[in-house]
Parts: C-alpha cells; sequence; structure tokens
C-alpha cells in the first residue's frame, strides 16, 4: 500500500513539475517581449524576474524530490 501512495505521489509531483517549467518558459518569453518593447517597463521586468526565480527554485526543489541521492 505505501509503495502504490508513493507512486501517486511521484506522478503528481511530475505533473507539477511539468506545469512549472511551463510556467518558467512562459515568464522567459514575457520577459523577451517587455525587453524587446521600445520603452520596457522596469518595474515589470524585475517583477518578471523574481517570479521567473521563485519558479526555478521550485523546479529545483521538486526535481530533487524526484531524484534521489545516489551515494557511491
Amino acid at each position: 500500500m505505501n509503495a502504490s501512495n508513493e507512486l501517486k505521489h511521484d506522478d503528481i509531483m511530475r505533473i507539477r513539475l511539468a506545469v512549472l517549467q511551463r510556467e518558467h518558459r512562459d515568464l522567459d518569453e514575457a520577459i523577451v517581449a517587455v525587453e524587446a518593447s521600445v520603452n520596457p517597463d522596469q518595474l515589470m521586468l524585475r517583477r518578471l524576474k523574481k517570479q521567473k526565480l521563485a519558479l526555478k527554485e521550485r523546479i529545483v526543489k521538486i526535481e530533487d524530490e524526484l531524484i534521489p541521492d545516489i551515494i557511491a
């Protein structure tokens, strides 16, 4: 029963990871679009970059959880 619960948890985490990665790519595209504008809004750029960094940190945490450390 525990193994099935862990599989379900891993599946949920993989789905969450995919969603966060998609959001990260979307933010990257938004940043590029704002930077390409004639008069880029610096405050908006800072906020988008901060959001992107926070997403990256969450992505790394989930990846660390999904990929166990191998001790040689």
